[in-house]
This record gives C-alpha cells, sequence and structure tokens, in this order.
C-alpha cells in the first residue's frame, strides 16, 4: 500500500514540474521569445533550465504537441508551432472525431453548421461587396459545371459555402468552414450521389445567391435552410440511431 502511495506521489509530482515547463513554454511562444517555427531547446538544455529529469522534459513535450504549440518529428528537435484558429480547431478535432461515431453527435455537429451559416449568409446579403458577388458567380458557375461529376460538384459545393465563410473578413470563420469540411466529409462520403441530386443542390445555391443579390437577408436565409434541411435528409439515413 505504501508502495502505491509512493508511486502516485511520484507521478503527481512528475505532472505538476511537466506543468511548469508547458506553461513557461506555451507563454514564450505566444509573446515571440520563441519564434513561430523554430526548433525547441534541445532537450538536455530544458533539463538543466528547470532542474529536472529528461522524463518531464519528455512528457511536457509531449503535451506541447497535444495542444498544437510544437510540431514533433522522430530524431528531429520539436519545431515551434505559433497557434492560430486553424490549429485550435485542429487540436480539437480528435475529440470531436469521438463524437461523431454515432448520428446523433453528428446531428449536433450539423445543427451548430447550420447555425453559422444562417448569420453569414445573412451578413451577406446585408453586406457582400462587388468582389463577393463575383467570388460567389464564379464558384456558382463551377458547380454548374460539376454537376454530371459528382466528385468535382461536392468539391464545388464546399467552394460555393466556403465564399459564405470569407464575407465576414473575420478570419474564424474560414477556419470554423475547414473544420466542418474535414469532420463531417467521412459522412458524406457515405451518400449516395446522383446527377439529379447534384441539380437540385444546384438549384438551391442559385437560391441562395439570388437572395444575396436581392438584398433580401430573409430570402437568402429561408433558402439556405431550405437547401441545409433537403441535404441532411440524405444524411440521415445513413445512422440507424437517429431521429429525423
Amino acid at each position: 500500500m505504501q508502495a502505491d502511495k509512493s508511486h502516485n506521489d511520484e507521478a503527481t509530482h512528475t505532472g505538476r514540474a511537466a506543468d511548469v515547463i508547458v506553461a513557461t513554454v506555451e507563454a514564450q511562444i505566444m509573446s515571440g521569445a520563441l519564434p513561430d517555427k523554430s526548433p525547441l531547446p534541445a532537450e538536455r538544455e530544458l533539463m538543466e533550465r528547470f532542474n529536472t529529469s529528461r522524463t518531464v522534459v519528455r512528457e511536457a513535450i509531449t503535451a506541447l504537441s497535444n495542444r498544437g504549440l510544437v510540431v514533433s518529428k522522430p530524431r528531429f528537435r520539436p519545431i515551434v508551432r505559433k497557434p492560430d484558429y486553424e490549429t485550435v480547431l485542429h487540436a480539437v478535432g480528435g475529440v470531436i472525431g469521438h463524437l461523431l461515431n454515432n448520428g446523433s453527435g453528428v446531428k449536433n455537429l450539423y445543427d451548430s453548421r447550420v447555425f453559422v451559416e444562417r448569420g453569414l449568409v445573412r451578413e451577406a446579403a446585408l453586406n457582400a461587396d462587388r468582389d463577393d458577388i463575383a467570388q460567389l458567380r464564379t464558384a456558382l458557375a463551377d458547380n454548374k459545371a460539376a454537376i454530371s461529376d459528382s466528385v468535382a460538384f461536392y468539391q464545388t459545393d464546399v467552394a460555393f459555402h466556403g465564399v459564405l465563410y470569407s464575407i465576414s473578413k473575420n478570419p474564424i470563420f474560414p477556419a470554423i468552414h475547414e473544420g466542418y469540411t474535414s469532420w463531417l466529409a467521412p459522412h458524406w462520403e457515405k451518400m449516395e450521389r446522383l446527377p439529379e441530386r447534384n441539380l437540385a443542390n444546384y438549384h438551391a445555391h442559385e437560391r441562395i445567391l439570388q437572395g444575396i443579390l436581392d438584398r433580401d437577408p430573409d430570402a437568402a436565409e429561408r433558402a439556405l435552410l431550405e437547401h441545409l434541411d433537403a441535404a441532411w435528409e440524405f444524411v440521415r439515413v445513413t445512422f440507424d440511431d437517429i431521429e429525423p
């Protein structure tokens, strides 16, 4: 019993010592003292600086890697990666992946996407400028040209929605779009893809764009909701454990 307690105390001490290194290195990365893409100090240097063991240092490096603050490769010193919005989203990707193992998890994520895009499409109808409109027109034209090719159509579908995420000029939203695309893509691949369905989706994109061109946020939002509700029905049937 005493041996177990000693072991637990040692593990606790090691974890706390690693936390000190993680907090210090994280602060140096955020301040620029450790520049982005620079190598992390060598293990020996960190051991001497923090007066600790190699085990503690390696535990700290693992924690930094898990947070997306360093990139580790075998036989190479870890490289500093100053976090941005995409880094944060990638860091939570593993957790979200577990949530997507059942239909209810996918539905929750999909509903959050609908919530975000409702706001974005209204923003587009009110504030899209000439360049934004040109990008939407180009994305829609590419979408139309790909109707007969379901793989290409999916890519142009993603691109059309991606423009909506860029119109606000807020860098968080394009990163969120990349997250939704990567997290939901495996489930889109389960859907049957047909040219007739592609055509229906293309016409839905047309209606969304028309609402934006008319500067009518209600019409644009309504078109978006009809489109995403219809798209969800095709995803829903691929799960046995989800309600309509």
